[in-house]
């Protein structure tokens, strides 16, 4: 069945896992040709200096980028799970909202990589990185629950 950009943002926000509702994760467009996400930073998101914690960006952009890569694969019956995480950190928040943005830039039948930007309120970049994932098949072990749609 196939589903409105919309109607599949609102069924991911749904079914946040634990880490993305723990950070206060919320989509605001899910294809699987565009992640978009937003968290507004609170104290459990930083580090002792008073500065978003950096495994918070990579948290962001492997999530991101994890999630538009699941719905890509889906399509083929598949899930995926993450090989690679490389995050570059560019400059510091401390507060407001950020915002991940993240896009495809291969997929093949076994294999996606995907890139992102976490940005402040004012299209600042914080933080880049790229995410390799691995598309598994149903059978897999590895293949843990999937989400029906």
């Amino acid at each position: 069945m196939a589903q409105t950009t919309e109607e599949l943002t609102a069924f991911i926000n749904e079914n946040l896992g634990g880490w993305n509702r723990a950070m206060g994760l919320v989509f605001q467009r899910v294809t699987a040709d565009e992640v978009i996400g937003e968290v507004v930073i609170a104290e459990q998101h930083l580090q002792p200096y008073g500065i978003v914690h950096g495994g918070v960006h990579a948290g962001l952009i492997e999530a991101a980028c994890s999630t538009g890569a699941a719905i890509y694969a889906m399509a083929n019956g598949q899930s995926v799970v993450g090989l690679e995480n490389a995050t570059s950190f560019l400059r510091a928040a401390r507060g407001g909202k950020i915002r991940v943005h993240a896009k495809p830039l291969q997929r093949g039948k076994r294999t996606q990589v995907w890139e992102a930007t976490v940005t402040d309120e004012t299209d600042r970049p914080l933080a880049s990185g790229k995410v390799r994932v691995i598309c598994l098949d149903p059978e897999s072990a590895l293949a843990g629950k999937k989400l029906e749609r």
